[in-house]
């Protein structure tokens, strides 16, 4: 009895067994897989490891069909005659009869016993004439061009193309260099009509503004009259062309990417937490990028986050601690400044010590900030609120990036409820020494410079100049969030991973070290936390939700900690469209 079981089960797998799971039996290359029913050729030749060259498809897009250049070639079982049953292989496969002329791989999807061929001389025939086209009018400007190195049409020409072509018209002469928005521009003549900015304008962004005109080698990618491409996403245009016909102009001309080095991380400009990968040649940044994360951000990412990286080399850095003398500030030794700090703190009551900590600070630093009020002994901590407008897709309305994480390692749902009564003390006079963490409070927490004149000691942690720094007794240099490694949670719940992509400027140090430091020059403790891996493991023997877990747990995608239940609109969005059959990703 077991025998036959056993034989039967083995019988069933996997062929037979496709059917009762919702997949189908499909042939690709001549090896039999199964995928789920009605899924895109395409994508199911990526999962098994075959890249279809493409240039209009996007799975996160509707597919059109454009560019032709997946061209495959599809069979499927002939049909038995009368009588007959159909012929199969040694494995019980039927045998499949392939069709004389290819298909497009975007476009189709596959179905039972369906067979796909992704070489062969049909194949490669079609993809040569197709490259063959494309090139009729696109200029041979290769070597200058800013695209070059990220150019899907360079790079599949040389696998793909005839490399001589027999067409020997003039080329046609298209709009060169044109501003079409504010962050963005248009060179034409490389268009190859893909239409990916089309459809992510219309489909993802819902500001439908770019379209063709013209007809044949005449069209023209073009705003609609009186508009300009200024959407807030419009970026994301020039990262989805496969060629160089939309760049940014941040961008434009300034590195070629192969120089560039690549660092996963993540958009601390609000609560959404977007995936970013931060491109740098030495210690500069040069640009932002989405990076893909199914869970957060999709692909995509706002054009105001990605271009708020350029402070990161201002004049304006403090790159070395400060104290004031004679009512102006000196630069100073970070020993002598941790010193004069502890001695103000230490001078005072604990009752009469708050500290303002920051939205914008990892899990490390707040939880830092909290051992710090302990080891002062004041439960006066609080956070600054950053709200705004929200959009429809990525931006929140919570500006702060880690307002979810502060809860959890501050233990309460209102991080910031304590900040009135701490305005109202230090007016009043009943707080006489402030510690400040990333924050300018008379910019953005209500606070005037009367208010921090009065106080006895005004400590302010920093990247910039700014008021509250003005009126600070010590400046001490902190990290931008390129310079720094840590954790946030975002407002969906999941916890994510920044890394150093460049190295802080001058004497200027990451948060957590100051943290740690400043509790050092209080306690006059062993310093037990050498790398934020210590922080973090501290961390999570201390908070509940972050038990079991190391900062390199995390990776790159981030590990769902809780359910907050907010809802990221855009993936919404994207949910209801790939359920709907529009899109494939």
């Amino acid at each position: 009895m077991s025998d036959t079981t056993s034989a039967t089960a083995e019988l069933k797998l996997p062929k037979d067994l496709a059917a009762e799971k919702g997949m189908v039996n499909v042939q690709i290359d001549g090896v039999w897989h199964q995928f789920p029913k009605g899924t895109r050729m395409i994508e199911d030749c990526r999962k098994v490891g075959t890249i279809v060259p493409h240039y209009c498809y996007h799975p996160k897009l509707s597919s059109p069909g454009n560019c032709r250049m997946c061209l495959v070639q599809m069979g499927m079982p002939p049909r038995p005659a009368p009588g007959q049953e159909p012929q199969r292989d040694e494995q019980g496969y039927e045998n499949i009869g392939w069709m004389p002329r290819p298909v497009i791989a975007c476009a189709n999807t596959v179905s039972e016993n369906m067979g796909i061929r992704t070489a062969g001389e049909l194949v490669e025939k079609c993809r040569e004439g197709v490259m063959e086209f494309l090139l009729i009018n696109h200029p041979l400007d290769c070597p200058i061009c800013d695209q070059a190195g990220e150019c899907r049409l360079q790079e599949q020409s040389v696998e793909h193309g005839r490399g001589v072509s027999r067409f020997v018209d003039m080329k046609v002469k298209k709009p060169k260099n044109v501003e079409i928005g504010p962050r963005i521009r248009l060179d034409d003549e490389r268009c190859i009509m893909c239409s990916r900015c089309i459809r992510f304008m219309d489909e993802v962004a819902g500001d439908p503004v770019l379209g063709f005109t013209q007809r044949g080698t005449h069209t023209t990618l073009t705003v609609h009259p009186g508009r300009l491409l200024d959407s807030n996403y419009s970026l994301n245009t020039a990262d989805i062309c496969p060629v160089g016909a939309l760049t940014s102009n941040d961008f434009r001309f300034q590195m070629r990417v192969w120089f560039l080095k690549e660092t996963p991380s993540i958009d601390v400009n609000c609560g959404t937490g977007t995936n970013i990968t931060i491109w740098t040649r030495g210690n500069t940044v040069h640009r932002i990028t989405p990076r893909q994360n199914d869970e957060v951000n999709s692909c995509w990412m706002p054009d105001s986050s990605r271009l708020n990286f350029h402070y990161i080399d201002s004049e304006a850095r403090f790159t070395e601690p400060l104290a004031k003398v004679d009512a102006q500030h000196q630069p100073v030794s970070w020993q002598d400044a941790l010193k004069t700090a502890a001695e103000k703190i230490k001078s005072v009551s604990p009752d009469e010590v708050a500290i303002i900590a920051s939205g914008r600070m990892t899990n490390e630093e707040l939880f830092l900030a909290r051992a710090l009020a302990a080891e002062i002994g004041t439960s006066r901590i609080s956070l600054v609120p950053r709200f705004g407008e929200a959009d429809s897709l990525l931006i929140a309305e919570d500006r702060n990036p880690n307002t979810t994480g502060a809860k959890l390692v501050l233990g309460t749902e209102e991080p910031f409820r304590k900040l009135d009564s701490i305005r109202d003390g230090v007016r009043s006079g009943s707080i006489k020494a402030l510690l400040v963490f990333g924050e300018d409070l008379i910019a953005d927490a209500g606070f005037h410079y009367s208010d921090l004149a009065n106080l006895e000691f005004l400590l302010q942690t920093n990247i910039l100049a700014n008021h509250t720094a003005l009126a600070a007794h010590v400046v001490l240099p902190g990290a931008a969030f390129a310079e720094k490694r840590g954790s946030m949670v975002n407002l969906s719940g999941r916890l994510q991973r920044l890394n150093r992509a460049v190295e802080m400027p001058g004497q200027a140090k990451d948060d957590w070290e100051i943290l740690r430091d400043l509790i050092l020059a209080l306690s006059g403790g062993k310093n037990e936390a050498h790398l934020i891996e210590d922080v973090f493991k501290a961390l999570a023997e201390s908070v509940t939700a972050f038990n079991g877990l190391t900062l390199s747990k995390i990776g790159h995608q981030g590990i769902q900690l809780i359910d907050t239940g907010y809802q990221i609109p855009l993936l919404t969005n994207e949910r209801a469209a790939k359920a709907a059959g529009r899109i494939n990703g």
